[in-house]
């Protein structure tokens, strides 16, 4: 299956390194081996020039392709509801509902929670919406968990612009399992038994995500597992698989 994005396909190089109190720090590597250091209102600046040049076609062909589509075909697979009335699906992520339009091409949510989905981490969440939809299979989970790297191609894949932030996260809670608890409930997360302390996740239906959290010791430092089931692969191809990846690390942080 064709990516549709990817980081080989720019002129430079986004990469988050740090999540600190006043939200993600970016570094940008360009063709000029000087980096730039600068904050999360500079990288959005520079995020919605790239999307609007690079990602359009991609979200074009998206919509596209959805709309050739019978909505009870992707209500079946996809385990969303069709408001027939109103033309658009019902997406369940986390705790909210996001509401998806194939004829006016619109993305929209009622919540705060949804409409930081859409707005913050529109990159990665939109993308993985649409083209979940399109590609989701009515098929079963198969309760094998499963590192992204482990994924058929994804050694190669999950390095340099595509490594996950999985140290910010253990930064964040290596020594507070009660304030990853309490952010996994926020997001309707089911708690699991998994490390020191895990958590089920869906950012999508069909697309379950698990936490796990490694406390630190005077031994070990802490740390973090992201892990999928197994059958994600069988719904969408590997750039979709990392989008969604990075939205749940980051509705985390």
């Amino acid at each position: 299956m064709q990516l549709y994005f990817s980081a080989a396909r720019l002129a430079f190089h986004i990469h988050l390194f740090s999540i600190g109190q006043n939200g993600p720090e970016m570094e940008l590597k360009t063709e000029n081996p000087q980096h730039i250091s600068f904050s999360e209102r500079s990288f959005r600046r520079v995020w919605l020039c790239y999307h609007f040049v690079m990602a359009s076609p991609g979200e074009e062909k998206a919509w596209e392709m959805m709309a050739s589509l019978d909505h009870s075909v992707i209500c079946k697979n996809a385990s969303v509801p069709y408001n027939q009335q109103k033309g658009y699906f019902v997406l369940r992520s986390f705790c909210t509902d996001v509401c998806i339009n194939p004829q006016e091409r619109t993305i929209k949510s009622s919540t705060p929670e949804g409409q930081v989905l859409i707005n913050k981490y529109g990159y990665f969440f939109v993308h993985s919406c649409l083209w979940y939809l399109i590609h989701a299979k009515d098929i079963p989970l198969t309760g094998r968990l499963i590192k992204p790297v482990n994924l058929k191609g994804g050694e190669i894949f999950f390095r340099g612009s595509h490594v996950l932030p999985l140290e910010s996260l253990a930064k964040k809670y290596g020594d507070d399992k009660e304030a990853f608890i309490k952010k996994g409930n926020e997001l309707c997360a089911e708690l699991v038994e998994y490390g020191d302390s895990s958590l089920k996740l869906l950012p999508l239906p069909r697309i379950p995500v698990t936490v796990i959290l490694w406390l630190g010791d005077e031994e070990f430092p802490a740390g973090t597992d992201l892990l999928f089931d197994s059958s994600c692969e069988m719904h969408l191809p590997l750039d979709i698989i990392w989008s969604i990846a990075m939205t749940t690390l980051l509705v985390m942080l």
